[in-house]
C-alpha cells in the first residue's frame, strides 16, 4: 500500500486508518450531494510518506473504498499497485497544496452548485450570514485560467492560496484545507452553506444587509475560537463523527 516497510507496525496501523477515514469522507460527501459525478477530489497524505491518496478515476464517491483509493507521489506518478488511473487535473491542484503547505495534510475541492455560483460572482462571498462571517478576511481567490491541467497554474494557484485555508477557485469551485480531514471537512461544510445562503438571499429580490466591518472582524475571531475547539475536541471531530456513524449505518462497505 505504500513505500515504507511493512515491518512497522504503527505506520502501517496508520495508513490503513487513513484510508478508512478518507473512504468514510467519500462516502460522507456524496451523502450530503457535493459530488458532480466522478469530478473533484478529497486527498490526504500518506502518514509516515510525502506521498498522497486520491479517489480512483471513474469511480462515483459511493465506490470508494479504502483498498481502492490510489496513492501517488508529487510528481503524480502511482505508487504500488491500482487498478485505476489518476484525473490529471486533480493531481494538478492538489499536488499544488500538498506540495506548497506543509501544514495542509487533506485537502477538498468541490463543484456544487451554490459553490460555483458563488465563485462566479465578483464580490465573491458575501458576510451575510452566521456561517459566511466566520470567514471574513479568511478566504482567498484565485483568478480561473480554464481546466486545471497545466503543471504551471500549480504556483500560482498556491501563491493565491497564501497562508489561508479556503480558496475560491473563480468560475470553478470551492476548496478547503486542513491538518486533518475533520479540519478541512468542517470548512467545507459551513463554506458550503454559506454560499446556498448566499444565493437563496439573492434569489429573494431584497436588499442584503450586510454587518459592520467590526461586526464581521469579531464574528470571525469568535467563529476561529469555536473551531479551534476550545473544549478540547480537535477541529471539526465532532461533526465528521456524527457523519460516520451515518455512514457506518447506512452501508459500511467503504472501509474494505
Amino acid at each position: 500500500m505504500s513505500a515504507i516497510a511493512e515491518t512497522d507496525t504503527d505506520i502501517v496501523e496508520a495508513q490503513g486508518a487513513a484510508r478508512r477515514k478518507l473512504a468514510a469522507a467519500y462516502r460522507i460527501v456524496d451523502h450530503l450531494g457535493w459530488t458532480e459525478t466522478i469530478y473533484a477530489h478529497l486527498t490526504l497524505r500518506v502518514p509516515g510518506t510525502d506521498h498522497f491518496l486520491i479517489n480512483p478515476w471513474g469511480l462515483r464517491y459511493d465506490e470508494v473504498t479504502a483498498s481502492n483509493l490510489v496513492e501517488i507521489d508529487i510528481d503524480g506518478n502511482i505508487v504500488g499497485p491500482s487498478n485505476y488511473p489518476v484525473n490529471r487535473a486533480g493531481f494538478v491542484i492538489h499536488s499544488a497544496v500538498h506540495a506548497g503547505r506543509d501544514d495542509l495534510h487533506c485537502v477538498i475541492h468541490t463543484h456544487t452548485t451554490a459553490g460555483m455560483a458563488v465563485a462566479a460572482q465578483k464580490d465573491g462571498l458575501l458576510p451575510i450570514s452566521i456561517m459566511a462571517t466566520g470567514y471574513h478576511g479568511r478566504v482567498a481567490y484565485h483568478d480561473y485560467e480554464g481546466p486545471s491541467l497545466n503543471l504551471a497554474e500549480r504556483e500560482r494557484l498556491v501563491a493565491s492560496l497564501g497562508e489561508r485555508k479556503v480558496l475560491i477557485l473563480r468560475n470553478h469551485g470551492l476548496l478547503t484545507g486542513g491538518a486533518t480531514i475533520e479540519e478541512a471537512f468542517i470548512l467545507m461544510f459551513r463554506l458550503q452553506r454559506a454560499c446556498e445562503i448566499q444565493v437563496a438571499a439573492q434569489a429573494g429580490g431584497s436588499a442584503l444587509t450586510i454587518p459592520t466591518e467590526e461586526v464581521c472582524e469579531e464574528a470571525a475571531r469568535l467563529t476561529d475560537d469555536f473551531l479551534d475547539g476550545n473544549d478540547g475536541t480537535p477541529t471539526g471531530k465532532l461533526e465528521f463523527d456524527s457523519y460516520v456513524r451515518l455512514i457506518d449505518r447506512l452501508d459500511p462497505s467503504y472501509k474494505h
